[in-house]
């Protein structure tokens, strides 16, 4: 008998999702799968299974917090179809600057900061962050007809942004947000005082401009150290 497990698979930008899978063995680690989207397959890769993926269910910020999974991971990927998305993401790049360009014209206050074409192309999903709510209808209705595809918009913060695009701290290694920091919790000048730093936001601050995480997953460390 086959007893389906959940299985937590990762797409571009550090997105993760959560899904169903009813094979009798568990895919392996970083294998490429294609799974249920919205209203089609999108491939991704594994990022946990078994009880480790029903753990970080229950506490990440994606997770499913106790509900059912609603969708499904299909199979493995094959060869071909890692290439078609190598293929397809060749098309992401060219895809956000077409979408500036039409930002521009509709003299739209917003940073189109990223596009993700799903896996099989039946959607295209820009990122964007804006100061203040932005009125898209026009926007979306060109895109769909400059790309032929259903178009999705989403506004994402500039935290959000940093951990979507990725790159290097000034500490020199990868962003938290990036590679390993499951949940992106509120920073205040509080934590910085506790730790006796600089106030001086040039310095706490990371890429985003926001005060780095590192000072609120720091923190009890340096309370604490200070206590003992």
């Amino acid at each position: 008998m086959i007893v389906p497990q959940l299985i937590e698979v990762g797409f571009k930008g550090n997105r993760k999702e959560f899904f169903l899978w009813e094979a009798e063995e568990a895919p392996p680690l970083r294998a490429p799968v294609i799974v249920d989207a919205d209203r089609g397959e999108d491939l991704g890769l594994v990022h946990t299974t078994g009880e480790l993926a029903e753990q970080r269910s229950a506490r990440v910020p994606h997770g499913l917090l106790g509900a059912p999974p609603s969708h499904v991971a299909k199979r493995l990927a094959s060869a071909d179809d890692v290439r078609r998305l190598d293929e397809v993401r060749a098309l992401d790049d060219d895809a956000r600057r077409r979408a500036m360009e039409r930002v521009k014209a509709n003299a739209l206050v917003m940073k189109v900061t990223d596009a993700e074409w799903q896996w099989d192309r039946k959607k295209l999903t820009f990122y964007f962050t804006a100061e203040k709510r932005v009125d898209f209808c026009t926007l979306v209705r060109e895109l769909a007809s400059m790309f032929r595809t259903r178009i999705e918009l989403k506004q994402i913060g500039v935290r959000d942004e940093a951990k979507r695009l990725d790159g290097v701290g000034r500490c020199g290694r990868e962003y938290c947000s990036a590679s390993w920091l499951p949940e992106l919790r509120p920073v205040n000048l509080g934590v910085a005082k506790d730790q006796r730093l600089s106030l001086n936001p040039a310095q706490i601050s990371g890429a985003c401009g926001r005060l780095m995480c590192c000072l609120r997953y720091e923190h009890e460390f340096y309370v604490q150290s200070r206590k003992r």
